[in-house]
């Protein structure tokens, strides 16, 4: 099976090992027109070739960039730097959820006409660029999915039905996921065909075996991000899903990226000190971190818990391959 990148198709084989849930940069829209922002991009573009080469360093060869339609998704951009870094990259078609996106023209429009640009930007391109998305990107906020979100995510369904690409999801602070799940069932998608993204934002075992049951993968894909939940209880959670048998159900990412445009923290509704304290380390370069961190971290720490060298191969690798091609998921296997 090929695999679109923004480079071109390659062989699901040519994945290698994959991070599944990364960026560049994001930015809300509307960013653009504050008068206190200045952006320069050609600084954001030299960072972003050095962090994937740095990334390279450890044997990363995919990277998937799901970065929404209206979240500043530029594809020319993500094209130029996989060229000039090495690293391939999967950028994605779709929209945010409602609360920080959804652009109000696709908003009105109908189920149809969101899922046919889903499919033309999969099968023919994105805009005039020729660079075709490579999965589905769909999201919901807290606590519940709205019925605007429920438009989006069975536009979703229909294209990924048509397309044959993955869906990978963001739920909001560890809620939805579920709900996801069932909406996409009853919309049709097979269950393995979706990763319900940012499930390690809640820290409850239960809820995350709700979603393994479902057949879904999980998405353990904000490590490193500590401000909903802490490295420590989501390493003790996925070493509970891997001893319970679901370990060819979990994907592992960070959702990092090397820059926001615009400032993004009066969105995240953090205390006051800890928004200071970003803010300063924005501006002497130590925020955004880096890429590396799963690799320097987070899986040597999980390695003294018992996670095995065949374990983060299947993780990084194994995983990732099967869920792009859509083979069926193996059994659990309990340890």
């Amino acid at each position: 099976m090929k695999i679109n990148t923004v480079t071109g198709q390659i062989d699901a084989d040519a994945l290698g090992t994959t991070l599944i849930h990364e960026h560049l940069f994001t930015g809300y829209e509307g960013w653009q027109y504050d008068p206190n922002v200045s952006v320069d991009m050609e600084k954001i573009r030299h960072k972003a070739i050095s962090r994937l080469k740095d990334l390279k360093t450890y044997g990363v060869s995919t990277f998937v960039d799901p970065c929404p339609i209206e979240l500043g998704r530029d594809v020319s951009f993500m094209a130029d730097v996989s060229e000039k870094s090495g690293m391939r990259i999967v950028c994605t078609t779709g929209f945010y959820f409602e609360a920080h996106g959804l652009p109000p023209y696709w908003a009105g429009r109908s189920v149809d006409d969101i899922a046919q640009l889903y499919i033309r930007e999969i099968q023919h391109g994105i805009g005039d660029t020729g660079i075709r998305a490579g999965a589905i990107k769909c999201a919901t906020g807290e606590p519940v999915v709205t019925e605007l979100e429920k438009k989006f995510l069975k536009a979703a369904s229909i294209a990924q039905k048509e397309t044959g690409v993955p869906i990978i999801t963001h739920t909001q602070n560890g809620f939805g996921g579920p709900e996801q799940q069932a909406l996409f069932a009853e919309y049709g998608v097979p269950a393995h065909r979706c990763l319900i993204g940012h499930s390690c934002c809640n820290p409850h075992h239960h809820y995350h075996r709700e979603i393994v049951d479902g057949g879904s993968y999980i998405g353990f894909d904000r490590i490193g991000n500590v401000r909903v939940v802490s490295d420590e209880i989501r390493g003790e959670r996925m070493m509970q899903l891997i001893k319970a048998g679901f370990i060819a159900q979990l994907l592992i990412s960070q959702d990092r990226f090397v820059a926001q445009l615009g400032n993004s923290f009066p969105l995240w509704n953090l205390p006051a000190e800890t928004l200071k304290k970003m803010e300063a380390a924005e501006k002497d370069g130590s925020w955004p971190p880096a890429y590396t961190y799963l690799f320097t971290d987070f899986l040597p720490t999980l390695k003294k818990q018992g996670l095995t060298d065949a374990d983060i191969t299947q993780l990084l690798e194994e995983n990732p391959k099967r869920f792009f091609t859509g083979e069926p998921l193996p059994a659990p296997s309990p340890r």
